[in-house]
This record gives C-alpha cells, structure tokens and sequence, in this order.
C-alpha cells in the first residue's frame, strides 16, 4: 500500500511540473525579457502562440560545438525586441 501511495505522489508531482507554463514575450515590456534572460542566464521563453525557444545572456551558455546569435522576439510593445541569443549548433554563419 505504502508502495502504491509513493508511486501516485510522484507521478502527480511529474504532471505537475509539466504543466508548469512558461514566461511568453508577448505578454512582457521587452525589457522585461531581456532582464529575465539577463537573470537568469539561460531560460526557455514562449514567443507567441505554441512557439518557445531557449534564450541565452552570453555564449558560456552554449555548448563547446555552439556559437551565439542576437535573439530578437516579439513582445508587448515591440516586434523586434533584442532579449538575448540563442545557441547555434554548427560553423557559424556570418551572413544569418
């Protein structure tokens, strides 16, 4: 029985980490985003809709085989707010 109540707790506590939602863009200033990305360090944002990414304050961030690029999202007053980067795998390409 003490089995079956410790395998329902944890499975309830797995759901509800899951259901957690994440910070959206859209609905923050754009400094907002930028700050929490800045707190943070690294952080999964929403963009949008059912679009997410993950936003980086600097390259240390990334992986050895990654490269940062400027991240620029959608927020509440602003199309193009520059929040971060995102981790690139791959040569860098200067032209993107």
């Amino acid at each position: 029985m003490q089995k079956g109540v410790i395998a329902l707790s944890l499975t309830l506590l797995a759901t509800s980490a899951q259901a957690q939602t994440r910070p959206s863009t859209v609905d923050m200033p754009c400094g907002a985003s930028r700050q929490l990305v800045f707190a943070r360090g690294a952080i999964v944002l929403g963009t949008g809709g059912s679009t997410y990414d993950r936003f980086v304050r600097d390259r240390t961030f990334c992986d050895v085989t990654e490269y940062a690029q400027a991240a620029y999202v959608p927020s509440r007053e602003s199309p193009l707010c520059f929040v971060g980067y995102r981790c690139k795998q791959g040569p860098r390409d200067w032209w993107d």
